[in-house]
């Protein structure tokens, strides 16, 4: 008998080893207390050297609003603009921020993390997971800031706000897949952090933010046809349904069974996609 097949009947395992799957993920679940610690924590040391701290975290996404709009309001005209313009481009840009911030940090939260992950033993799995949970922590107030407008502007609340609890739970499921399988990939590849930027920019351009892709591509249906199966589209499409009335905005149902087939999906080749590579994580330099 090797020395391994002694340890394994010992019930020892490899440092650093991976266990199998189901294992795995209940390690994981276990430690759902630390990944939401770690993502406040992270929320708190982002914005404690900030003069207005915490207020960032609604301000960024205001202002970003505030200059989409100045300048590509005026670019599209009055008869490009699609119904509720403001409120169209409000949605759009404060959903989109969950997504590239999301992609961004969950996928350098395993390479950006080298001492941590060469001082403790724990599942990996959690950094991507805590990355995405402090970017939807950081949505939340956002989701609060969008609704009040909204009201605000004259939207009256309807019992279809309530739609956006389930959009924006898939949208979570949807970012940590993608977060884990970047995270994996820029481990392989390191170069792929760089472009990141330049893909949530692709992203940001072609998804629809501050223009209707059903109206100004109305003579062009297969490209409309094609923008259908993009999920960020997709999401924005929900959400704007969800929260706005008006012939521009009615519900799309296939637009959920994309959205859910894409996040549950993605979710969960995600989880398998980065644990397979379990054991060379620790191994970051």
């Amino acid at each position: 008998m090797t020395t391994a097949e002694d340890a394994a009947r010992a019930g020892l395992i490899k440092v650093g080893g991976r266990p199998p799957l189901k294992t795995y993920v209940s390690e994981v679940w276990r430690r759902r207390a630390f990944i939401f610690s770690m993502a406040k924590f992270k929320i708190e040391s982002e914005n404690q050297q900030n003069s207005l701290g915490m207020f960032w975290v609604i301000l960024k996404p205001l202002l970003n609003a505030l200059v989409y709009g100045a300048i590509f309001g005026f670019l599209i005209g009055t008869n490009g603009r699609p119904e509720h313009f403001v409120e169209f481009l409000i949605i759009g840009v404060f959903v989109f921020e969950f997504f590239a911030q999301s992609w961004t940090s969950g996928g350098k939260a395993i390479t950006n993390n080298a001492a941590l992950l060469q001082s403790l033993a724990f599942p990996r799995l959690a950094l991507p997971l805590a990355a995405v949970t402090q970017r939807f922590l950081q949505f939340l107030p956002t989701v609060a800031i969008m609704l009040v407008f909204l009201l605000v502007s004259g939207n009256a609340p309807t019992f279809q706000w309530l739609l956006i609890v389930p959009i924006f739970t898939l949208y979570f499921l949807f970012n940590c897949g993608l977060a884990l399988v970047t995270a994996r990939l820029s481990v392989h590849w390191r170069d792929l952090n760089n472009f990141l930027p330049f893909l949530t920019r692709f992203f940001f351009y072609t998804t629809g933010i501050f223009f209707s892709i059903e109206k100004r591509f109305a003579e062009h249906p297969t490209l409309v046809k094609i923008t259908d199966f993009q999920p960020i589209h997709e999401f924005l499409s929900l959400a704007r349904a969800a929260l706005l009335e008006g012939p521009d905005y009615g519900m799309n149902g296939i637009y959920w069974v994309y959205a859910t087939a894409w996040s549950l999906g993605l979710f969960a080749f995600g989880i398998w996609f980065f644990w397979r590579a379990e054991e060379r994580y620790g191994r970051v330099d």
